[in-house]
């Protein structure tokens, strides 16, 4: 999947939430960004979402809180051990308390938090707050 797709499906989701919006349409679908959409809503930034026909072009609907600040997709791939996650998510979020970075893993896409409680690493895929 292209991290450019991903990154304008992000986007999307900042540009309504600045504009007030109660929902966005996301187009179009992927394995990942419905992963991405999951840890969201798994960590109360989103309220929900709903996938349109996944086996054709297809759409998804995403209901807004209004939580999210910033969003970004990672547009080059980085590596990252468990070991150094912790160092990881304090360069890249502007604070400690609030805002996950997300990760694909041999045990699927996970946000940071999960990820060490796991002590796996992987690749970045981007990161929310």
């Amino acid at each position: 999947m292209g991290r450019r797709i991903l990154n304008d499906a992000l986007r999307t989701i900042v540009n309504a939430e600045k504009r007030g919006f109660a929902s966005a349409q996301l187009q179009p679908v992927s394995n990942v960004i419905a992963n991405f959409l999951q840890i969201m809503k798994y960590r109360g930034y989103i309220k929900d979402f709903h996938v349109h026909d996944p086996h054709r072009v297809g759409k998804i609907t995403v209901q807004l809180l209004g939580r999210v600040n910033d969003c970004r997709a990672l547009t080059y791939r980085q590596d990252i051990k468990a070991a150094s996650i912790e160092n990881y998510k304090t360069r890249a979020l502007p604070t400690r308390q609030w805002g996950y970075v997300v990760i694909t893993t041999p045990n699927g896409v996970l946000d940071h938090e999960e990820a060490m409680r796991q002590n796996v690493g992987g690749q970045v895929i981007g990161y929310f707050y």
